[in-house]
């Protein structure tokens, strides 16, 4: 009797957890170093974790926010590397019409496995982690929190991301070790009857990697909701004095809490479609109208769930370099609520080619309209800050800005999208694909960035390269307008997106795009080896306060606890080393 591949490797998945369950269980005190108000068990340390084990256990078994902050930023940079080079080879096969650079290696099929690989790793395993990274590291240094609320589902958030990694990234390497469990090729989206008729258990163990993935992501929103309600200092950070970015993450994880069951429920629903012949999506059932109805009503919240953090990032760091406070900062605030509720009703907008009901259709626009209002609050706010600010062009600054600008470019190719005669016409286009990818990457993506610089020296206590800093903003600001916009074009043209082939007519545009895209990449090089190396070979910095935060009176709870842990180091004996850098007031 032949035993099937797909046997092999859940057998394997479910001996490697439980050795790693088995491993964890036989340590003594793992957990010991927690603080009482996070948590824990033993003396309350703060911040500090100073029993912290040594080595590779230390961070297989920490429940410290400040080091899963890290490893979320590690994996989700990990996560951007796999996103950006699958881009690449999507890009690279579609600067000649013909299938001819992939042909060799699964030709469509191949294309369409990256593809589907490609927005799921960007969406779920780069910007998600990477925002996550940034709040479990600062939310409880910004709310005077000893630690996030439940650092032990905090850890377990975390340690569930890589399995379920494994399991959506399986199809692609899975062969090549003789195991015959090929890569999903449904696209992102997952539409039925597509993803309920293809065949291959390699789609299965996708969608399982896709639970995981929302398992995660729900833990985590609790936490973060706990512990900016519940572990907050009221005294010293009274809902009043609450910052931007914490708004940000309050309001995301709502959106999650709500949106995040519904694309559970729907992917249970394929899973039993699939394996136990019920018919939710078929005909007879729902229909492949139920799967786009359930999977955008989480998909486009989800589009904020993603924006919304990095709007209060650079709401957060751009009055830093503008030398004065951000304007209007309860409109901010009132305008990231109201975007949280308003989400809940523009998800049919993408639907509108479906032959919906055009009084729905009609509906569904004029809340999509609706939603532009409070993100042109956010725009004119951080003009308004800029204007007669004395500017610092600073690294997080540059980025800050970029962010403005993609984020106008992607909000206006969307508020045309939202309108129904312009979408009939640009549904299925690239032009969809150049609005998106203004948004994923030019906003989002330069906003993690610029809160990677802002706050590399605290996670470091060093000081990253600025000559490489510069280069990355650059390559990306050119790179990514080049690229997008010539999408956009060739969406005006008539391009359909995901096809790898197309009428040679589109060549040209698809060769800028292409162009745009190495320029990228080129860009994104410089800033994984600048994160790297200055890490562990960057000048220490000789201060607490390297932004000269002090003189504008930002210098927020974040920077003052990173003071005090200055201090306690060089009472406790530490050292600076000698090739400190200066205050690095401009880049």
């Amino acid at each position: 009797m032949a035993v099937s591949p797909e046997l092999v490797f859940s057998v394997l998945m479910g001996l490697l957890l439980l050795i790693v369950a088995g491993w964890l269980t036989r340590l003594e005190d793992w957990q010991a170093y927690t603080p009482v108000g996070g948590g824990g068990y033993g003396e309350s340390t703060g911040h500090g974790h100073e029993e912290k084990p040594a080595g590779l256990t230390r961070w297989l078994t920490t429940v410290d926010h400040k080091d899963l902050g890290i490893l979320y930023s590690l994996f989700g940079i990990v996560a951007f590397a796999w996103g950006g080079i699958t881009a690449m080879l999507m890009r690279v096969e579609l600067t000649t019409p013909g299938m001819d650079f992939l042909a060799s290696f699964g030709g469509i099929g191949l294309y369409n496995a990256l593809l589907t690989t490609h927005g799921i790793t960007m969406l779920f395993l780069f910007a998600a982690p990477l925002i996550f990274g940034f709040a479990n590291y600062m939310i409880p240094l910004l709310v005077d929190a000893d630690d996030m609320a439940f650092p032990r589902i905090n850890a377990i958030a975390f340690w569930i991301l890589p399995f379920a990694t494994i399991l959506m990234w399986a199809g692609f390497f899975l062969p090549l070790i003789g195991i015959d469990i090929q890569a999903a090729k449904t696209s992102w989206t997952l539409y039925t009857p597509l993803s309920t008729q293809m065949q291959g258990t390699g789609v299965d163990v996708f969608l399982l990697g896709f639970h995981l993935s929302g398992f995660s992501t729900t833990m985590g929103a609790i936490n973060f909701i706990a512990t900016i309600v519940a572990e907050r200092d009221s005294v010293s950070v009274p809902w009043s004095k609450l910052d931007i970015f914490s708004w940000t993450i309050l309001t995301q994880g709502g959106l999650i809490l709500f949106a995040f069951p519904i694309l559970t429920a729907a992917i249970t629903m394929l899973l039993l479609d699939r394996n136990f012949g019920t018919t939710f999506f078929a005909g007879a059932g729902g229909g492949a109208m139920l799967w786009q109805h359930l999977f955008w009503f989480f998909g486009h919240p989800e589009v904020y769930i993603l924006v919304l953090p990095p709007m209060g990032l650079v709401s957060l760091i751009l009055p830093r370099f503008a030398g004065r406070k951000l304007f209007g900062f309860k409109f901010v605030v009132y305008s990231t609520l109201a975007i949280g509720i308003l989400s809940f009703g523009v998800w049919a907008h993408h639907m509108f080619t479906t032959g919906m009901n055009p009084r729905l259709t009609a509906s569904f626009m004029a809340i999509s309209l609706a939603i532009g209002i409070p993100s042109a609050v956010k725009v004119f706010n951080w003009i308004t800050t800029l204007w007669n600010g004395k500017l610092r062009m600073t690294a997080p600054m540059l980025f800050s800005v970029g962010f403005v600008q993609n984020f106008i470019i992607g909000g206006v190719t969307g508020v045309f999208l939202a309108a129904v005669p312009f979408d009939l016409v640009m549904q299925d286009t690239y032009y969809v694909v150049g609005h998106f990818h203004f948004i994923v990457f030019g906003a989002i993506g330069f906003a993690l960035f610029a809160a990677m610089y802002y706050w590399f020296p605290i996670m470091t206590g060093r000081m990253y390269d600025r000559k490489l800093a510069l280069w990355h903003f650059w390559l990306s600001i050119i790179g990514g307008n080049v690229t997008f916009i010539a999408m956009l074009i060739l969406g005006y043209g008539g391009m359909p997106r995901r096809y790898a082939t197309y009428l040679p007519q589109f060549m040209t545009w698809h060769a800028v795009a292409t162009v745009g895209a190495f320029i990228m990449t080129f860009g994104v090089i410089a800033f994984i080896w600048n994160i790297w190396q200055s890490s562990k070979y960057g000048k220490r910095i000789d201060s607490a306060d390297p932004w000269n935060l002090k003189q504008s009176d930002q210098f927020s709870n974040e920077w003052q606890w990173y003071e005090g842990k200055r201090q306690t180091m060089l009472a406790d004996g530490g050292e600076e080393e000698s090739d400190d850098v200066e205050s690095n007031t401009a880049d």
